[in-house]
This record gives C-alpha cells, sequence and structure tokens, in this order.
C-alpha cells in the first residue's frame, strides 16, 4: 500500500524558500516543475526513488534523489591546499 503523507527525517529546503515536508510535497513539487526539467536525468532518478520509498523504503534514499537532483548545478570545488600531507616530510632513520 502506498504512503504518500509519511514524512521525510528532515524537511528538504527548496531554493524558493520553502521546504518539501513528506513525500506527496515532492511529488507535487516535481510535477509542477517544467517538462523539459522533469525529463532530466537526475530528476528521473529522484522520480524512481520517490516511488520506492512510497511503497516501502526509508526516506533517506528519496530524500538523497531530491537533494542531488535540486542540487545538480552547482559547483563544487575542493581546496587541496589545506590538505597536510605527510610525503616527503618523514625520513626513515637508516635515511639520515
Amino acid at each position: 500500500m502506498a504512503d504518500w503523507s509519511r514524512a521525510f527525517d528532515d524537511p528538504i529546503p527548496l531554493p524558493s524558500g520553502c521546504q518539501i515536508v513528506a513525500l506527496k510535497d515532492a511529488a507535487i513539487y516535481i510535477q509542477k516543475l517544467p517538462k523539459a526539467e522533469q525529463l532530466l536525468e537526475e530528476w528521473q532518478a529522484a522520480v524512481e526513488a520517490l516511488l520506492l520509498v512510497v511503497v516501502s523504503g526509508p526516506t533517506m534514499m528519496a530524500r538523497i534523489g531530491l537533494l542531488r537532483a535540486l542540487n545538480r548545478n552547482v559547483q563544487r570545488e575542493f581546496d587541496t591546499s589545506r590538505k597536510d600531507t605527510h610525503r616527503g616530510r618523514r625520513k626513515l632513520k637508516r635515511d639520515e
């Protein structure tokens, strides 16, 4: 039996400032997207996860799918200058 009223553990923030609280909210949000956006691979994966969760499964699965689709254009930059490396610093006693 499908249970669309199940709530996410934590609400999902939307770019508009609103929040997705339950599975039904997620389905309504996706249905209101433009058709071209709905057909994107990320949204298709989010819909598939949502449908699996509605039947039976952890809501975290649908949450991850929605967040990945919502953040698909976010560029992540990693600051490698912060990384502490020990390569080249340690010397073996025999090499002294």
